[in-house]
């Protein structure tokens, strides 16, 4: 059993809602104090109430990760309401499809603040923060689409994501110092909201894609974000792990089916 993160102070920025709200139910499960950061109030305000409802300490504030003096006012009123802030969840991400032909340069500017350089900013606002209280976690949810994988219609995505890691190596560098880590989770097929409107049968290929049979729950990657914050990971640093059930070991469909023959 980890080392209890009860009534530490926590942000999870996109966390209204998919892997976001998964992160924060682990962490206020867990005794959290969380800080849910997100765009849309009545989303926001769900999540946080239902959160509530169970006994958690759960707040919310609407936040333009995209702007620094935001993001800085939501590591502010995190300071008041909690005393202080000792773990950032850096989840705020968007993933809309376009192909290069199809893509505006505006298309490609907005996933990139909003997935990319909000990471920076999170970092940026959160850093005096933790400082003050002798250091912190800092995690990252990245993806495996990116970094590994790739698929049509997410270059502006998978750069994104693959930025995200570029900059945590030198991130964990400067953190050192101050007694932060910072560390990524890279999710595959998670089932989230977002994935309702495909179908079953769309659900039920992506899962066969994946040795574990299954998509993932927004908890497993809540689970990972969690080890990392923990006292046990406090000598892991600018590392990332994957959580997609085995989705990127084989080497095709038939290695497979291969493994599922008896």
């Amino acid at each position: 059993m980890l080392t209890s993160i009860k009534d530490r102070s926590v942000i999870v920025t996109g966390g209204s809602k998919g892997i976001g709200k998964g992160i924060a139910r682990v962490f206020a499960r867990q005794g959290a104090k969380v800080m849910i950061a997100a765009r849309g109030e009545e989303a926001a305000k769900a999540a946080a109430e239902e959160l509530k409802t169970e006994g958690w300490t759960v707040d919310y504030r609407l936040t333009d990760v995209t702007d620094l003096a935001a993001v800085e006012a939501l590591v502010a009123d995190t300071e008041a309401a909690f005393g202080g802030l000792d773990i950032l969840c850096s989840n705020a991400g968007i993933f809309p499809q376009a192909k290069i032909l199809e893509m505006t340069p505006e298309d490609w500017d907005r996933v990139l603040d909003t997935n990319l350089k909000s990471s920076f900013l999170a970092v940026k606002a959160a850093l005096p923060a933790m400082a003050k209280k002798g250091g912190g976690r800092i995690v990252l949810t990245s993806s495996i689409t990116g970094p590994i994988t790739g698929f049509p219609g997410w270059t502006h995505y998978g750069a994104s994501k693959a930025g995200q890691l570029g900059f945590l190596k030198t991130a964990a560098i400067e953190l050192a110092k101050y007694n932060i880590t910072i560390n990524a989770v890279m999710p595959g097929n998670i089932k989230t909201e977002g994935l309702d409107g495909l179908g079953e049968d769309y659900l039920a290929t992506m899962a066969a894609s994946i040795p574990l049979k299954r998509l993932g729950d927004v908890e497993d990657i809540g689970n990972a974000a969690l080890y990392f914050a923990s006292d046990e990971a406090g000598y892991v640093t600018g590392q990332t792990i994957v959580v997609d059930g085995g989705q990127i070991l084989p080497e095709s469909l038939e290695a497979l089916e291969e493994a599922r023959s008896p």
